[in-house]
């Protein structure tokens, strides 16, 4: 009776291993659950910031793909000018597609601010030059962490089509057949990504395009 009663229970040396071992098993499974909640969080965040980049970038072709000759009348030369404005790093022009959805045209520029990223100003187009407003506009970031560069298509002489580093609607009367842009990541983490738009209402209807010059012929 003796000997039956004492091996009943648990001695403390068992009682201590089997906390130790609780102890060990639950900490191993807190690292475990940390680890995939970071890995979670951290795809979540790159899966947002693509998503966004993405629906910049389309933004950006569909207001591209909506390019508009505008046309403003040059009070010193009093003649009308088409307004786009393309560089190799910077580009303006009207659009029939604005972000807020408002009525009417908006001119859009495009630039690259070497620490933060692609910036972008909105302005209305009214009948006149829309460079003031756009000076005036506040600018926001629409690409962090990317570096913008345009091309712009053009037929020569011979009829075959080029691209060229610049565009200016005010001396060609037109805006280009076609608009290309490359984004690359500033400091390489990311993936380029690439827009080319067709402007098809290139020509402005009352305007006649300029004489073909060497090296910008229409």
């Amino acid at each position: 009776m003796h000997r039956a009663r004492a091996n009943s229970g648990f001695t403390l040396i068992e009682v201590l291993l089997a906390l130790g071992l609780t102890a060990a098993l639950l900490g191993l499974l807190s690292s475990a659950v940390f680890v995939v909640a970071s890995d979670w969080n951290r795809d979540s965040n790159v899966l947002d910031r693509n998503l966004d980049d993405s629906l910049a970038v389309l933004q950006l072709d569909r207001a591209l793909h909506g390019a508009f000759p505008h046309s403003w009348m040059d009070e010193e030369e009093l003649i009308r000018r088409v307004y786009f404005r393309g560089e190799d790093e910077t580009l303006s022009w009207v659009s029939t597609v604005s972000p807020q959805r408002t009525p009417g045209l908006t001119a859009w520029q495009l630039f690259n601010d070497p620490e933060l990223g692609v910036v972008l100003k909105l302005a209305p187009a009214f009948s006149d030059n829309p460079d003031a407003r756009l000076e005036q506009a506040e600018a926001s970031l629409l690409l962090p962490g990317y570096q913008a560069s345009f091309q712009y298509l053009y037929t020569e002489l011979d009829e075959s089509r080029q691209w060229t580093g610049e565009w200016y609607g005010d001396e060609n009367l037109a805006l280009p057949l076609a608009v290309y842009v490359l984004f690359e990541p500033i400091a390489g983490e990311g993936e380029p990504m690439e827009v080319v738009a067709r402007i098809r209402n290139r020509q402005h209807r009352s305007i006649q395009p300029a004489a073909p010059q060497q090296g910008f012929p229409l």
